[in-house]
């Protein structure tokens, strides 16, 4: 018995080598040099019992809710007859419904009382916008603020790519179309990442911010470089940030967007797009599985772009929303709002396909919707 007790404390005996790193459940565990087992217990030899401390196990982190695709981008509207003749019109979007609603869910969605809306919804190529009029509220809405920048927090855009920028500028200057860049711009070669995209910031008749975009052949999904419309579709829509870092947290960490690329832009061609004197930008594009992508634009400079205001609502001119479906609309809006979200709807409001979804807004103010599939 004893020869037997002595085997075992032998082959338990296998010193531990002198430092670990060890990875389990979410920690990393640092052993240090320990002593034997025929050190710590007399029953396998000599010496004193030690005691070994062990860590807590963390709590765990909360996965990120998986964005499963961006469903449309949507934009508050004055009149609609006059949007619908200008984004089926001049930017041949196709009408794909076109609805009236009011009832309590649509209060508690938008955060207004006594609404009554009109939506439609519009389509080019494979992308979705979504333009609302509200035709009462108790509130009533505002204007964008005319003295507007690019590089004010409240700024949003969608990019609608064409296939042939010349053209596309001259159906726009033949309608009258007010710019916002003072003409299209080619991104030069110093500029790798984004070298011989075109561009061109207008408005619509609400004063929105929109943008056309002609990609080269070694940028942009292959889809883009179709011949066969003059307007192909949204390739992202695009929002001012304070923050790369902290909206990355948002967007990707917590709703699950994946980084698809970034770019680092200034220089004349720059400036004159986006019409900010001496702009300097981070960009960092986002995507979920499908749908437009979401575009994160940081003026490195200048930097005295105004917040998102305060007492913006849904009714407001200024007001965009980017509408993600998600698996239970009222958790993931819970888990974000724990991440420093703000709420704008009851998290009740987007539990099913056809109620509408919740809104909230994120780090720097900009609205999202969280609709089911």
């Amino acid at each position: 018995m004893k020869r037997l007790a002595r085997a075992a404390c032998r082959l338990l005996n296998l010193a531990v080598p002198l430092s670990h790193l060890l990875y389990g459940a979410g920690a990393l565990v640092l052993l240090t040099p320990q002593p034997t087992l025929s050190q710590q217990f007399p029953c396998c030899g000599s010496g004193k019992a030690s005691v070994v401390a062990l860590a807590a196990k963390p709590e765990p982190i909360p996965q990120p809710a998986q964005a499963l695709a961006v469903a449309r981008v949507g934009l508050t509207v004055s009149d609609m007859e006059r949007s619908l003749a200008f984004y089926t019109g001049i930017l041949q979007f196709r009408l794909v419904a076109d609805t009236e609603v009011a009832g309590a869910a649509w209060e508690q969605a938008s955060g207004i009382f006594g609404v009554r809306l009109r939506q439609v919804t519009l389509q080019l190529g494979q992308e979705r916008l979504e333009l609302t009029e509200f035709l009462a509220a108790s509130r009533p809405g505002l204007p964008a603020p005319v003295d507007s920048r690019s590089n004010d927090r409240w700024f949003q855009h969608v990019a609608i790519i064409t296939s042939d920028m010349d053209s596309a500028y001259r159906l726009l200057r033949a309608h009258r179309v007010r710019s916002a860049s003072t003409a299209p711009q080619l991104l030069p070669v110093s500029l790798p990442n984004a070298a011989g995209i075109r561009a061109f910031y207008f408005r619509d008749p609400d004063g929105h911010p929109l943008e056309v975009l002609q990609f080269p052949v070694d940028k942009g999904d292959p889809k883009w470089q179709a011949r066969g419309a003059l307007f192909l579709g949204i390739d992202h829509t695009a929002i001012v940030v304070a923050s790369t870092d902290r909206s990355l947290a948002f967007y990707r960490d917590q709703l699950g967007l994946r980084l698809a690329g970034g770019s680092e832009n200034f220089g004349t061609e720059q400036e004159h797009l986006n019409n900010v004197e001496g702009a300097h930008l981070r960009i960092t594009a986002l995507r979920a599985a499908s749908g437009p992508g979401v575009e994160l634009l940081e003026y490195l400079f200048p930097r005295d772009g105004r917040p998102y205001p305060a007492s913006e609502r849904a009714n407001d001119l200024v007001h965009w929303q980017t509408v993600l479906r998600v698996v239970d609309p009222s958790r993931v809006a819970a888990q974000l709002v724990r991440g420093g979200a703000s709420m704008i709807s009851r998290p009740e409001a987007g539990n099913h396909p056809s109620l509408p979804g919740v809104l909230l807004r994120d780090p720097d103010g900009h609205v999202i919707e969280l609709v089911a599939p």
